[in-house]
Order: C-alpha cells, then structure tokens, then sequence
C-alpha cells in the first residue's frame, strides 16, 4: 500500500459531497511525473450526473496540465467503507477512465477508512479493457 496516496484520499474522502446516499469515497493517483491529484465523489439530484472520486482526481490531474508524463497514471488508492464486508472496488465506468491514462500493471489500493484493503492491478479489475490505440 503506498501510505502518502492512503494519506491524501482518506483526507479528501472528507470533503466529498454526498447528500442522497452518504456514501463518501476518497482517491488519490500518482503521475509517472510524480505528481500526486486527489478527488471525491461528487453526487448531483440528477443522480447520474454525479462523479466518482476516481473521475474527479483524473479531471484534477488534466486541468493541471503538463507534459505526458504528468497525465500517465503510476499509481492509485481509493479510500471508502466496506459494503457488507467487502471493500469498495471502483466502478466500471471508473474502471475504464483508469485505464485511459494507466497500463494494465498500475497498482490500485482499495482501502476502507482503517487502513485494512488489497492491491489489485488495474488489468485484475478490468481483464479486457476497451483501447483505441490497441495498447
């Protein structure tokens, strides 16, 4: 588990905004520039319109600028509760935005608020990712 990412979602797991379901989710992604960006999860009435946080550190990380390997994701955690004993793994959607900006072997901590989680790569949750580029 990489702490410093841990640090920063379960910090900004905080500040999320989610009045209908009170579900608060935190992440935080490294660039391969080593850039750090953290988002939360973002719900709207207009229920799916809201963002999860794993989009809304992605979005951070493009509005931020840079080169190419300012927008290559290297790493990422995601901080939420567990659901019935399970931790809280990104949603496909997500799942997909990840992939976009990171290879197959990135590795994504999914944690609950203690600390207790598992590493998984993003080729573990997502086996047949849709690329355009055939990467």
């Amino acid at each position: 588990m990489d702490k410093e990412l841990f640090a920063a979602a379960k910090d900004v797991r905080q500040r999320a905004h989610a009045p209908y379901s009170r579900f608060h989710v935190g992440a935080a992604l490294r660039t391969e520039a080593g850039t750090l960006h953290t988002g939360a999860n973002v719900e709207n009435a207009s229920y799916p319109e809201g963002w999860c946080a794993e989009t809304s550190a992605i979005a951070h990380m493009i509005a931020a600028g840079g080169n190419d390997a300012a927008r290559r994701i290297v790493a990422v955690s995601v901080v939420a509760d567990r659901i019935e004993g399970r931790l809280t793994t990104p949603c496909g959607g997500c799942r997909q935005r990840l992939a976009e900006f990171a290879g197959p072997d990135t590795p994504i901590d999914v944690i609950d608020p203690s600390g207790e989680g598992q590493t998984f790569t993003l080729r573990d949750l997502l086996p047949s990712a849709f690329d355009m580029e055939g990467r």
